[in-house]
C-alpha cells in the first residue's frame, strides 16, 4: 500500500484534487440550471411541474433518481465509516436492508402511485386526507415527514465537510476556507434547486451516479491488490480490529460477525431500515414522478443494482483497516466519518482522489435538492395550503415551495456550521426512529380502512413518545451523551434491537386495540375520497386526464368530479 500521508502534511491543500473537484462540480452546476428544460411542460408553476417533474419521468431517468435520492453522500461515508468503527452489525446491515426493501416497494408504492395519479396527491399526508377526510392525521403524517427529512439534508453538508477536510481546507485554523465552499456549493445548489425543481436533481443525478460506479470499482479492484494478502489479508486485520478490547467500553472493538447476543440487532435494523426508508417525503417524492405504475415495479426489479455496490463500498471500510488509514481532520481530532476520503487520498493519484471527491459531493447536492423539494411540497400542500391558505392556487403553492425549499436549506446550512456533527448524526437517527412510525398509517391504508383514524393517530403518538424516550436513554459510552444510537433492549426479550421496530410494534398494539373498540363503538371514520378502482390506475386513464384538465382550468380548486 502507499505510505500514508503524514499528520502535518494533511493540513496542507491538494490542489489536483481540488482543482479536479471544482471542475466536476461546475460541470454539474451548469447542468442544474440547463435541467429547466428537460421534459419541460408549458410552465413550472404548478407542484406537479416544479416539485415531481411533471410526473413524466421514465425507468431509467427514475432509476437514477431514485438511486441519487437513496445512496446519499452520507452512505458513502457513514456505511465504511461503521464497518472501520465497530464493524457488520453497525455497518453491513445496510446491504440486507436494502435487498429486503425493494420487495416491499414492489407491493406498495405501485398502489401509491395510482391513487396519487388519480387524484392528484403530491404527498403522503394529501393520500391520508382524501382516505379518511382527516386534517389532524394527514398533518401528524406531514410533520412527521417534514422534521425527519430536516436532519438528513444536513447531513448531505457532513458528507462534503468530509471531503474539504481531507483536501485541507480550513487546516490552521482557518473556518472561512472552510466554510465558505460549503456556503457557495448549497447557495449554488438552492439557485438550480429553484429555477429548475426535481429536474435538477434528475439530470444531475445521471453524473453522480456515473462517478460513483467508477470510483467504487477502481477502489475494490485496485486497493487489494496493494494490500498484502489481498481480501484475505483485509478480513484478517478487520477480525483482528474488531476483536480488540475496546478503551471505553472494556468490551470488543466491534462485531466482525453478528454473534448470538447480536442477531436481533442485526435483523431489526435491516428491516426497520427498509420500512423506514419509503415513508421519508423525498422517497415518496422521486417515485410520483414517474410516468406510470409499471416504471415503479420496473425500478423496484432493477435498484438491487445498488445493493451490489452498496456491498463493495461497505467492505472498503474493512480495506482501510487493512490499509492503516488514519482518519484524522484537520483540527487534528480522530473522525471515522474521513474514512474513505482519506483513504482515497493516500491511496491514488491526485487526480483520480478529486473524481472520488468529486462523487462524494455530487452524492451530496442530489438528495440534498430532493429531499429540500420533498420538504417544501410537504409544508406548502399540508400546512399551507390546508391550514393557512386554503384557497391556494396551482401558482400560489409553486411560488411558497421554491421559498420554502430555500428555507430548508438555510436551516441544514446554519444547523450544521453552527453545531456539533454528531448531532446532526443523532437528529437523523432520531428522525429514522419517527419516520417508521408513519408506516400504519400510510400503508395499511392503501389495502384497508378497518384501521380506524383515531386510533391510527392514538398508536402513531404512542410510538413517536417510546421512541423518543427510548432513544434519549441512549447513552454513547465514549462521549456520556444521550441520544447515543438507535440500539436498545427489547422489552421482554433482553436482546438489542432497532428502537424504531420496538416503538412501531406497540404503535400497531395500541392502533388494533383502538381500532376493535371504536369500531365496536360505531364511532365515524371519516369520509373516503377514493375508490377501489383509483389504487389500479395507470398512465392515459381517462378518469385522470379528466380530472386533471378541471385542475388545471379551476387552478385547482375545484373538488374532482366522481
Amino acid at each position: 500500500m502507499s505510505a500514508l500521508v503524514p499528520l502535518a502534511a494533511r493540513t496542507e491543500v491538494d490542489w489536483v484534487a481540488l482543482s479536479v473537484l471544482i471542475v466536476l462540480f461546475v460541470v454539474v452546476t451548469v447542468l442544474g440550471f440547463m435541467a429547466s428544460r428537460f421534459k419541460r411542460g408549458d410552465t413550472l408553476d404548478s407542484l406537479d411541474e416544479w416539485g415531481l417533474g411533471g410526473r413524466k419521468f421514465g425507468t431509467w431517468v427514475t432509476w437514477f433518481l431514485l438511486g441519487g435520492d437513496l445512496y446519499t453522500a452520507y452512505t458513502f461515508v457513514a456505511v465504511p465509516a461503521a464497518m472501520f468503527a465497530m464493524g457488520s452489525v453497525a455497518g453491513f446491515f445496510a446491504v440486507p436492508y436494502t435487498i429486503i426493501l425493494y420487495p416491499i416497494i414492489f407491493i406498495f408504492m405501485a398502489r401509491l402511485w395510482s391513487v396519487s395519479h388519480r387524484h392528484g396527491y403530491v404527498t403522503t399526508a394529501d393520500f391520508v386526507r382524501g382516505r379518511y377526510d382527516s386534517r389532524i392525521l394527514s398533518l401528524a403524517v406531514a410533520l412527521t415527514g417534514f422534521v425527519a427529512t430536516m436532519p438528513y439534508i444536513a447531513l448531505q453538508l457532513v458528507g462534503i465537510q468530509a471531503v474539504l477536510d481531507v483536501v485541507g481546507l480550513g487546516g490552521g485554523g482557518n473556518w472561512f476556507a472552510k466554510d465558505a465552499p460549503l456556503l457557495i456549493a448549497f447557495v449554488l445548489l438552492a439557485a438550480y434547486t429553484y429555477t429548475s425543481g426535481l429536474r435538477a436533481p434528475a439530470v444531475i443525478a445521471f453524473v453522480k451516479d456515473a462517478l460513483i460506479y467508477l470510483v467504487i470499482i477502481v477502489a475494490v479492484i485496485y486497493l487489494p491488490t496493494q494490500i498484502d494478502g489481498g481480501w484475505e489479508g483485509i478480513f484478517g486485520a478487520a477480525k483482528e480490529k474488531m476483536a480488540a478490547t475496546s478503551e471505553a467500553t472494556g468490551k470488543p472493538t466491534g462485531s466482525f460477525i453478528p454473534v448470538s447476543g447480536q442477531m436481533w440487532a442485526y435483523a431489526t435494523l435491516a428491516l426497520g431500515s427498509a420500512m423506514a426508508l419509503f415513508m421519508y417525503p423525498h422517497s415518496v417524492t422521486a417515485t410520483l414522478s414517474s410516468d406510470s405504475r409499471k416504471t415503479i415495479r420496473r425500478n423496484a426489479s432493477i435498484l438491487p443494482a445498488y445493493s451490489f455496490v452498496l456491498g463493495l463500498l461497505a467492505l472498503l471500510g474493512w480495506v482501510a483497516i487493512a490499509a492503516g488509514t488514519q482518519p484524522i481532520g484537520v483540527d487534528g481530532k480522530p473522525n471515522p466519518q474521513l474514512v474513505i476520503p482519506q483513504l482515497f487520498e493516500d491511496s491514488f493519484a491526485s487526480w483520480f482522489a478529486g473524481v472520488a471527491f468529486a462523487a462524494v459531493a455530487i452524492g451530496a447536492l442530489v438528495p440534498a435538492a430532493i429531499m429540500s423539494i420533498a420538504a417544501a411540497n410537504t409544508f406548502t400542500r399540508n400546512i399551507y395550503q390546508e391550514w393557512i391558505n386554503p384557497k391556494a392556487t396551482h401558482a400560489q403553492e409553486a411560488k411558497i415551495s421554491k421559498i420554502a425549499s430555500l428555507v430548508v436549506k438555510g436551516f441544514a446550512l446554519v444547523f450544521v456550521l453552527t453545531m456539533d456533527k454528531q448531532n446532526a448524526i443523532n437528529f437523523q437517527l432520531l428522525g429514522g426512529i419517527w419516520i417508521l412510525q408513519t408506516f400504519p398509517v400510510i400503508v395499511f391504508s392503501l389495502y384497508t380502512r378497518w384501521f380506524h383514524k383515531w386510533a391510527l393517530l392514538a398508536g402513531w403518538a404512542v410510538g413517536m413518545v417510546y421512541g423518543t424516550v427510548a432513544a434519549y436513554k441512549v447513552v454513547n459510552p465514549v462521549t456520556g451523551k444521550h441520544f447515543g444510537g438507535s440500539l436498545a433492549e427489547i422489552p421482554g426479550f433482553g436482546d438489542m434491537g432497532y428502537v424504531a421496530m420496538t416503538a412501531f410494534a406497540i404503535n400497531l398494539v395500541v392502533t388494533v386495540v383502538l381500532t376493535i373498540a371504536l369500531n365496536a363503538a360505531k364511532v365515524s371514520n371519516g369520509s373516503d375520497e377514493t375508490r377501489a378502482g383509483d389504487y389500479f390506475a395507470d398512465a392515459g386513464d381517462p378518469r385522470v386526464e379528466k380530472d386533471k384538465a378541471v385542475r388545471e382550468q379551476t387552478g385547482g380548486q375545484e373538488a374532482l368530479p366522481e
